[in-house]
């Protein structure tokens, strides 16, 4: 018979917000959703290595992860007892719960590196350039899962972190999957970083990861363009049509160039312009200008993993996403827009 005290595990879930006692939390995932989200994230780790290298100034490295669904008591068990939570939220695309936790001592290394900073402090600035890192990670990861199933429109929260103790940490209500990666930031310890998704976006995203993308649908025509003659007159025989049916012959839908253009682009084609990419824009009173310094964080009009814009002598010409060369930025081209319209927009 219970004596009416609650127990430490209640006390917990009742510091989250989550009722530990309510059967509808108990679904966990499936083996199959499991491996759909390791073998992802296992994928995109060598990306995040870089990205987390060219943030820190050091040499990072991520290795794993080991990916399991688990309830929240099975989960705390193998943290410590203050925790750096940062919720990354997915808020389109495979909305739901998205957070990273690591230890005090991993969040104070990352932080110091970053800030160029040692014994530092895990204050507001410290939480902001933590949650400036996992969103650099995070929008590379969405880069990622868009080419996997195809979903545009996977957008996420911008970071929050915090420094808390493990008991009122926000988890996922029931079965939530968990990635754990293990950080080497060059400081001759090896660190822990633990990846969240709540359990419907864990099952959404590993369903969307197990549907292979629809292949591309050929245009009108094309099945016959590339039959021969005597492939035409055996179709005509066996539906007894006519034997001397001629193929359809289609408009080029290349765009014309009179010999007089071309020979008039080609005396040009070696003037340089200027090339540019826009990450985003922003507005500004003077004051907050004037206010700003080392450290402070610029929001931008643009979405974490939303396309970059390619500018030509200021004209917008193609849209694309940021990928990490070695140790340099570049841009892969996702988007370009017609001929007529990019010498428009130059001219």
């Amino acid at each position: 018979m219970s004596d009416g005290a609650l127990s430490q595990a209640e006390i917990d879930a009742l510091l989250a917000g989550v009722d530990s006692s309510d059967p509808g939390v108990s679904a966990g995932g499936s083996d199959a959703d499991q491996k759909a989200l390791q073998n992802f994230l296992s994928s995109t780790v060598d990306a995040q290595s870089s990205n987390l290298s060219m943030m820190t100034g050091s040499t990072v490295t991520i290795s794993g992860p080991q990916g399991s669904f688990s309830s929240r008591d099975a989960f705390l068990g193998q943290l410590p007892d203050t925790v750096t939570v940062v919720k990354a939220d997915f808020s389109s695309g495979f909305p739901g719960e998205h957070l990273y936790l690591m230890g005090e001592p991993t969040a104070k290394s990352i932080a110091g590196l970053m800030n160029k900073e040692e014994n530092i402090e895990l204050d507001e600035m410290a939480m902001s350039v933590i949650g400036e890192a996992v969103g650099t990670i995070v929008g590379s990861q969405i880069t990622a899962l868009t080419g996997k199933t195809g979903n545009k429109s996977i957008a996420n929260a911008p970071p929050e972190a915090s420094n808390v103790p493990k008991a009122v940490a926000a988890l996922p209500a029931g079965n939530f999957f968990v990635a754990a990666y293990q950080l080497d930031l060059g400081d001759g310890q090896m660190h822990q970083l633990w990846e969240i998704f709540g359990p419907s976006v864990a099952g959404d995203i590993a369903r969307s990861l197990s549907v292979p993308p629809a292949p591309p649908r050929a245009a009108p025509g094309m099945g016959m363009g590339n039959m021969g003659m005597g492939g035409m007159s055996g179709m005509s025989g066996m539906m007894g049509q006519p034997a001397n049916v001629q193929p359809v012959q289609f408009p080029s839908l290349s765009p014309h160039t009179t010999p007089q253009e071309a020979g008039n682009i080609s005396l040009i084609m070696d003037v340089y312009m200027e090339m540019t990419v826009e990450l985003g824009r922003t507005r500004k009173l003077i004051k907050e200008i004037l206010g700003m310094g080392e450290g402070t964080i610029i929001e931008l009009d643009k979405l974490a993993g939303e396309p970059v814009d390619i500018l030509v002598n200021h004209k917008l010409i193609a849209k694309g996403e940021v990928v990490v060369i070695d140790e340099n930025f570049g841009v892969r081209v996702t988007e370009i827009v017609s001929p007529q319209e990019r010498m428009m927009e130059i001219g």
